[in-house]
């Protein structure tokens, strides 16, 4: 087994793994204990959360491991993984200097002083794309338990340090499974839209290379060739996947937030309302604002 610790104190602004984990934007993650998204707000815990990764040694996949304790940031895994974990959680990312490109509001100053620490995630292409398409009128632990349900019935199963793990599936893998099976996990009316998208990424008849490099609001569009995917579902993957920071999902929260705290911002079409709002959050780093305010109002209620 590898493993290493990190000081959070080298990453500029904080880290906050179970804020980061359980904040909505990823549905890859599970922590050992099995209680994720079980307590609203919570953040600075230190339980092991871990995924499955590609494999990085024989091709196999593996598992990654990491927490959060005495302030520093833990890994373990069967691999060096330390540059995986900096890509995975954006360890890079220099929030104090992507902060100061967000114009000051009084929302996003609580967000940020209740959940310092906060990062945007950096999740594979297809899970991701997969974990949203399930999200449509769903809550974040029901979303959680569908990706968990997916994983432990059509995932690989990895042995690591004595317990058995589970993959997300591969495309090719999901696209087999009959909309019944997906439907008796829960997926419901979403069964048939998984099962396409699986196919057309399976096949190569669209994938993320179709969408990396175009411009934002082109990228938006281009994600519209998967099944089950409108403008939000393609912004969520776009921020926490393809790494476009100025996407603005415009989830139920944000569109609290807008009537409550940015009605100008408000243009009749999602595609307008949105470009307002990016405004708003300063453009180049609007899904970082997005990503405090969603996971502030969240858990308010």
């Amino acid at each position: 087994m590898n493993s290493g610790s990190i000081a959070i104190g080298e990453f500029e602004g904080g880290l906050d793994v179970q804020t980061t984990l359980e904040s909505g934007q990823t549905f890859l993650w599970r922590r050992d204990d099995g209680r994720a998204y079980e307590t609203g707000g919570a953040s600075g815990g230190s339980a092991w959360y871990h995924t499955v990764v590609g494999g990085h040694t024989d091709g196999e996949s593996e598992v990654l491991r990491v927490r959060q304790r005495d302030d520093r940031l833990e890994w373990e895994a069967s691999f060096d993984a330390e540059s995986l974990v900096a890509e995975r959680l954006r360890l890079d990312d220099d929030l104090p200097a992507i902060f100061e490109r967000i114009p000051d509001h009084p929302l996003l100053a609580d967000a940020r002083e209740t959940y310092p620490g906060l990062r945007i995630v950096n999740d594979p292409f297809f899970p991701c794309l997969v974990s949203f398409i399930c999200s449509a009128q769903m809550r974040v632990g029901r979303i959680h338990g569908m990706q968990t349900a997916l994983a432990r019935e059509f995932g690989e199963t990895v042995e690591f340090d004595g317990e058995t793990y589970h993959a997300f599936p591969t495309p090719e893998r999901l696209a087999r499974a009959t909309e019944d099976e997906l439907r008796e996990l829960g997926l419901g009316y979403r069964a048939p839209y998984v099962r396409r998208s699986a196919e057309l990424v399976a096949s190569g008849e669209a994938t993320a290379d179709d969408v990396r490099g175009l411009d934002y609001e082109d990228a938006r569009d281009a994600m519209q060739a998967f099944v089950g995917v409108g403008d939000k579902v393609a912004d969520c993957v776009l921020l926490f996947s393809l790494g476009y920071l100025e996407a603005v999902p415009l989830d139920t929260w944000i569109q609290t937030a807008i009537a409550e705290h940015y009605p100008h911002c408000e243009k009749g079409s999602y595609a307008e309302t949105s470009r307002a709002l990016r405004e708003e959050f300063g453009g180049e780093f609007a899904g970082y604002a997005q990503t405090y305010v969603f996971h502030y109002l969240r858990t308010r209620g």
